[in-house]
């Protein structure tokens, strides 16, 4: 029986492969066998023992170890029983001196860079669609908004240059993390390797290369949750990220704006109104960065467990882990879907630029103002009554400014259209587009392996 939305809706086959239970339990076999080669290593295991239970290993399913976990109350014990009975003699030092977390902890590492690898190949496509566009609107003017008002001209190119900014910021510090949450626990029940007397370290080393990943420095019976709580920290400003991009189109997608709008060719928009365009994939993003926002507090409320642990941690992550991923996994496919059928009204941009009549340049008048002697305050002053006078009799912004005697004194008819033309205004536009993309190009193309 299906009960989660993660089983048939949300995320990609390739990343629910990566949770799927059969793949976590072989991972943490393989673990174990990782751990058997390091005390053949070391002369406690004898080297056609571990060629024997590796030969088993496939042969345990999931459905096997549940039944046994069913009577032992102990997963890891149920899959350490399972790989030991098909074992014979040669199980005999499976699990030996490890702690159950050793196992899962290690494959939680393993696990994680399989996923991580996923969130940074679609996210890197996230980032090369909005450097395109980027590069491609770099001169499309549009109105530059602050608390929903008009504020300044921008450009399209502007906008999206913002957002790869920060997407370019996710990648780098995700990949970051790596250092602190991608690294094998072998150190047996309370961190002190005391079951492998003075072998633990060489151990834990050869344990270490085997899997391909760096141990933590120190541990308890656990590795320590600040990186869980760190990387899962990380993934939810991703999707908040992702939530910010999501809110700029469900906005200007608007029709009383009608600037940018998703691509939803012949997707029906409601069951009762025919015309209806939703941003339904807008929308479904703030949903789920919602729930990836709500996941940081319980992955922080697992750094502090008793002593050298409890096992309060436990049933939160089997839910925390896989649902993070998976749904951080459907935020960026939805982005992904979103920005590939991006629609693009650049008529409607200039039609909304005007709307307020040359109002958007009222700062532009200021700041000639001031540069010609007006103090600042006063030219503030002045062009803010020019405002409100043009929203007042609803005339243009140059047609009052051409009326008033201070700014006639100090401001030419031609110097006066120029400095009111938005396309002179935007300046250092391409410069600050461009170390954008300077940016993106630097953690692009020396992350290609998270």
């Amino acid at each position: 029986m299906e009960v989660c939305p993660l089983d048939w809706r949300y995320g990609s086959e390739e990343m629910r492969k990566i949770f799927d239970k059969e793949n976590i339990l072989h991972t943490r076999l393989n673990v174990e066998i990782a751990l058997l080669k390091a005390l053949r290593d070391v002369g406690i295991v004898e080297p056609k023992d571990v060629e024997e239970v590796e030969k088993k290993v496939d042969e345990v399913s999931s459905k096997e170890v549940e039944e046994l976990e069913s009577k032992l109350g102990h997963d890891v014990m149920a899959m350490v029983v399972a790989l030991a009975e098909k074992s014979g003699e040669s199980g005999k030092f499976i699990h030996f001196g490890a702690t159950s977390y050793d196992i899962v902890d290690t494959a939680n590492a393993i696990i994680f860079k399989q996923a991580l690898q996923l969130i940074a190949n679609k996210l890197t496509k996230i980032m090369d669609i909005l450097a395109k566009y980027a590069v491609e609107y770099r001169e499309t003017i549009m109105v530059g908004r602050t608390h929903g008002q008009h504020a300044l001209p921008i450009t399209l190119g502007f906008k999206f240059a913002n957002y790869l900014y920060e997407f370019t910021r996710s990648l780098e510090r995700i990949n970051d993390s790596k250092k602190r949450v991608l690294r094998i626990k072998m150190a047996g029940a309370v961190g002190t390797m005391a079951a492998w007397n003075s072998k633990g370290i060489e151990i834990e080393s050869a344990v270490s290369k085997y899997l391909g990943m760096e141990p933590h420095i120190i541990s308890t019976q656990v590795a320590p949750r600040d990186g869980f709580a760190e990387l899962i920290s990380d993934m939810a400003i991703l999707a908040a990220t992702a939530e910010r991009f999501s809110l700029e189109v469900r906005e200007l997608m608007r029709p009383e704006i009608n600037e940018i709008g998703e691509g939803v060719g012949e997707r029906v928009g409601s069951s009762t109104m025919p015309q209806k365009e939703n941003p339904v994939t807008a929308e479904k993003i703030t949903g789920l960065s919602r729930l990836m926002r709500s996941f940081v507090s319980a992955a922080i409320e697992n750094i502090p467990l008793w002593h050298e642990r409890d096992l309060t941690n436990s049933s939160a992550e089997r839910i925390l882990i896989s649902h993070s991923f998976i749904i951080l996994d459907e935020i960026l496919e939805s982005l992904l879907s979103l920005l590939t059928n991006l629609r693009v009204n650049t008529s409607r941009m200039h039609d909304n630029l005007l709307l307020t009549k040359g109002q958007i340049m009222a700062e532009s008048l200021m700041i000639t103002l001031t540069l010609k002697g007006m103090p600042r305050h006063e030219a503030h002053k002045l062009a803010n009554e020019i405002s409100r006078q043009s929203r007042a009799s609803n005339t243009s912004f140059l047609d009052e400014c051409l009326k008033n005697d201070k700014v006639k004194k100090m401001v030419s008819e031609e110097e006066l259209k120029r400095i009111l033309d938005p396309k002179y205004y935007l300046g250092q536009n391409s410069t600050l587009i461009e170390r954008s993309l300077s940016y993106y190009r630097s953690i692009r193309y020396i992350m290609k392996e998270i």
